[in-house]
């Protein structure tokens, strides 16, 4: 059993089989797109159809010869089409769609699985024929088969955004050794060598830009269209596509680290791990299938001790109709394919799920907690507001001075501070600079006493502060110059460009609850929570505070809680919560790996959209179920009682099949906002 949060590592290639019978006793469920790990043995997969020619000449053929026969006998009643002729005609009709269906039944049959959706095909159609009814067991074994093929063409469109995702694996990489570049496997790629990437090829591993500028399509990671630039030192992404000129990088992770290697692993256990609907029909398939073949066993027999005028023909056939539509395939192809649909839909919007039991999760949310750096905000901080109160100062100055004493430092603030837009003057340079705890900074720039800092550090040295400076949320940078208050600078994080516009549609989805827990300061925090109509935030909150405060909210029964977050902090409460939601882009490889849903593209709408998709994929899913339900409940009722012939069986059976696929591949065409 698959744990919550478990990510399976393998180093064997990931391939997608093409169509794989599943051969249990609920029935022959091709697995849609189901991405499995194999070795390479030189064979290809029996039920591959591109190694078996055209799938559609055996339906094609049948077909064919169906119509000529019936034609025959029916409307120009030709004198030799009677007997064997006959049978030996609608025999061959048979043989080209019955064949596979009869060699899958004596397979199961031999492991044991005699309550096959095959055996009740076999059983159904052979009967048709040992009542003389020819044409309709040719019939019901071709609509079948034509049923297999749709199936088949939905899950090929079901598939192709996992398949395009796995298209993006990089296939070799141009690596320096020994001064010349020589292709070889990523595999084989060392943390720290340089690689080159052409124009048009994909980005192999994980690394800093060596070049000064690199233009990529990221749409496989993130579903952005939009071609996204970085400059040098920044970080790109394995499984990126170079759109612009030659670049080199320094590779910063194995391959088997890399982002396209993390997706790779995250969708085969999408794949993998069921939902509990899935599961729960697939257990109630195996237990209806053999009722029904046992009900329909009693249909033919029990009549002859209550009936009088009792006909053998006449009960074996409303036994055969009752198995035709008695077939669970319409459940057991619908369902899976409905949830493969939902995790594809996903993927095509930057949103990767660990798993369909996170699609039935996210539906029954009702509490969303957020962090808010990273999450709600840009994480990036940067200059809101100069205030310079010392008249002989200019506002270049006054930048000059701060820029002098927080050049060395590495702190956030700092580099907001040092990415000043409006200097261009020379740097001044400061010395005897001195660092106290928790404060600031003591130094001297041009011969003159520099404070740089809280509050608390202008006070420890008999500087007076405006109270003014206590109303301001922000973060807020002072100074004073030999003793006296000069001026400060407030630093913000940005909020992201949809966080309102999240917030609106969370609200809208019905997840009335929404709380907002930050590490940062609480002034803060609740001024972000006011911005975005949020009644609820905590911040100044340490790791095992939001811990705490997430495992409070969870002891109410009523409440189901998914939290979404991006740092290593965030990973505690990201395993606790029902559903744990991590922004993948610029999130800690941690938070990622805890997580039950990634958000590639960070940006925080694409939670509603979660939410959106996992709701419309639950809604089909049930759609169908009724649906199936229903249709074979009263075909079933009309097969026993003599009111509906084979024919109607098989295209009730086929027609319920048909529109619980078209209904479950919907998901691939919609559009979310």
């Amino acid at each position: 059993m698959i744990e919550k949060n478990e990510i399976v590592k393998t180093s064997k290639p990931i391939t997608l089989n093409s169509k794989k019978a599943c051969k249990t006793s609920c029935c022959s469920v091709k697995e849609p797109a189901m991405v499995e790990h194999h070795e390479s043995d030189g064979h290809e997969d029996e039920h591959n159809h591109s190694s078996n020619g055209n799938p559609y000449l055996p339906a094609l053929i049948s077909f064919v010869m169906l119509v000529i026969g019936m034609s025959l006998e029916h409307w120009l009643q030709w004198s030799f089409f009677e007997g064997w002729v006959k049978i030996l005609w609608f025999a061959v009709a048979y043989i080209p769609v019955g064949f596979p269906v009869l060699r899958e039944a004596w397979e199961a049959a031999r492991q044991g699985e005699i309550f096959t959706e095959f055996s009740l095909m076999s059983i159904a159609t052979i009967g048709a024929f040992g009542i003389g009814e020819y044409p309709e067991g040719v019939a019901v074994m071709l609509f079948y088969a034509v049923g297999e093929l749709f199936q088949s063409a939905a899950v090929q469109r079901a598939r192709g955004n996992i398949k395009a995702l796995l298209d993006v694996r990089p296939k070799s990489a141009t690596v320096l050794r020994d001064r010349q570049y020589v292709s070889v496997a990523p595999e084989s790629v060392a943390v720290g060598e340089k690689i080159q990437v052409r124009v048009g090829e994909k980005i192999p591993l994980d690394g800093t830009l060596l070049s000064e500028k690199a233009t990529m399509n990221t749409a496989a990671l993130t579903g952005e269209s939009k071609p996204q630039t970085a400059l040098k030192g920044e970080q790109v992404l394995a499984g990126s596509i170079n759109l612009e000129g030659v670049i080199d990088l320094r590779v910063e992770k194995l391959f088997q680290d890399s982002s396209i290697a993390r997706i790779l692993e995250l969708v085969q256990n999408a794949t993998a791990r069921k939902s509990k609907t899935e599961l729960l029909i697939r257990r109630l398939a195996k237990v209806y299938t053999p009722i029904v073949a046992y009900l329909a066993m009693a249909i033919c027999l029990l009549p002859y001790f209550f009936v009088e005028n009792y006909e053998f023909s006449d009960w074996l056939y409303r036994a055969l109709v009752f198995l035709v539509i008695s077939c669970p395939c319409a459940l057991v192809i619908s369902i899976p394919l409905g949830y493969f649909g939902g995790l594809g839909a996903a993927s095509q919007n930057g949103l990767l799920f660990k798993g369909a039991t996170f699609l039935d999760q996210l539906t029954k949310v009702n509490t969303l907690v957020m962090d808010k750096t990273g999450t709600l905000t840009k994480g990036v901080f940067k200059i809101k507001d100069i205030e310079v109160t010392d008249s002989n100062l200019s506002e270049q100055e006054f930048m000059n001075l701060l820029m002098a004493m927080e050049a060395k430092s590495t702190h956030p603030i700092a580099k907001a501070i040092m990415e000043y837009a409006s200097f261009n003057g020379n740097l001044a340079s400061a010395i005897d600079i001195e660092e106290i705890a928790g404060k600031g900074l003591k130094g001297k720039v041009n011969g003159k006493e520099l404070l740089v800092g809280n509050k608390k550090l202008l006070q420890q040295f008999d500087v007076v502060v405006p109270s003014k400076t206590d109303t301001i949320v922000e973060s807020v940078v002072l100074m004073a110059v030999d003793g006296e208050f000069v001026g400060y600078v407030t630093i913000a994080d940005e909020l992201k460009a949809d966080a309102q516009q999240s917030i609106n549609r969370l609200k809208k989805l019905g997840i009335k609850h929404l709380v907002v827990l930050s590490g940062d300061k609480d002034s803060i925090t609740q001024q972000v929570a006011k911005d975005l109509g949020i009644k609820e935030a905590k911040g100044g909150l340490l790791p095992e505070d939001k811990l705490t405060e997430v495992e409070m909210l969870k002891k109410d029964p009523k409440k189901m809680v998914a939290f979404v977050g991006d740092g290593i902090n965030d990973a505690p409460v990201l395993a606790i919560s029902d559903v744990g939601m991590a922004m993948g882009g610029l999130g800690s490889d941690v938070a990622i790996e805890t997580a039950d849903v990634i958000i590639q593209t960070d940006q925080p709408s694409k939670i509603a959209t979660a939410i959106e998709i996992a709701k419309s994929t639950q809604r089909i899913i049930w759609q169908n179920i009724g649906l199936a339900f229903g249709v074979k409940g009263i075909v079933l009722v009309m097969g026993a009682l003599g009111l509906a012939t084979m024919w109607a069986a098989v295209f009730a059976d086929v027609g319920v099949a048909m529109l619980a696929i078209l209904n479950a591949v919907r998901l691939q065409g919609m559009e979310w906002s």
